[in-house]
């Protein structure tokens, strides 16, 4: 198990780190409506991970047939979303802000203020299950799960890691706002500053780093 685990813990890491669903969780938690926006965001958000793992947990799971052995098709899968990855970090270095340049963010951002929980369910949801740099990170986190989990609980396990190490990121901010609002304003109005600057080289390097990984993975299955 703790070998499976420490497979899924740098892709995990991925997800959390990705800027921009920081960035929409704590603007949320900056709107008038923030405690049901920033909860209703989080509960999508982990609902989106949790899906998109296990559905790729037992896509693997469906082509290796239990074999311990090399895995082909799995192989192919990695190598492709490998190539992916990296395709998505040389576009997010190529689009990052140069010297004195405002960092470009989604026009969805400017909507944020008129969320209501349903929207914010949904929006959470897709960020984190349709999005396609987190939908790459949590298939091959589903896809690594599958091809090396010894049996159901193994892998129920490391989902269940995978998604609350994912998902903290956004988890920490919406319960820290929860128990103390006034002084998390501050802290979280420079976090979003901060992200918002350097979210295209953050991406570039994390992506860049994993789709490497999972080529180098896909390369030993085959």
């Amino acid at each position: 198990m703790g070998a499976v685990i420490g497979e899924v813990l740098p892709l995990a890491l991925g997800v959390a780190i990705s800027p921009i669903p920081i960035i929409a969780a704590i603007l949320m938690l900056l709107s008038p409506r923030a405690r049901v926006t920033g909860v209703g965001f989080l509960l999508g958000w982990v609902v989106g991970i949790l899906v998109a793992s296990t559905l790729f947990t037992l896509l693997s799971s469906s082509l290796t047939g239990g074999d311990d052995g090399p895995q082909p098709a799995v192989g192919v899968i990695q190598l492709v979303l490998g190539a992916l990855l990296l395709l998505l970090a040389v576009r997010s270095w190529r689009g990052r802000p140069r010297d004195g340049e405002e960092p470009a963010m989604p026009a969805w951002m400017g909507a944020i203020d008129r969320f209501t929980l349903p929207r914010s369910l949904a929006f959470g949801f897709l960020m984190s299950a349709v999005n396609p740099k987190n939908l790459l990170l949590s298939a091959s986190a589903g896809l690594t799960i599958g091809s090396s989990a010894s049996d159901a609980a193994t892998a129920g396990v490391a989902i269940a890691v995978f998604t609350a190490l994912a998902a903290s990121t956004v988890a920490i901010p919406v319960t820290g706002y929860l128990v103390a609002a006034d002084r998390m304003r501050g802290p979280l109005d420079s976090l979003r500053a901060w992200l918002a600057t350097h979210n295209a080289l953050i991406m570039a390097v994390l992506l860049l780093v994993i789709g490497v990984s999972m080529i180098g993975k896909g390369l030993g299955q085959l």
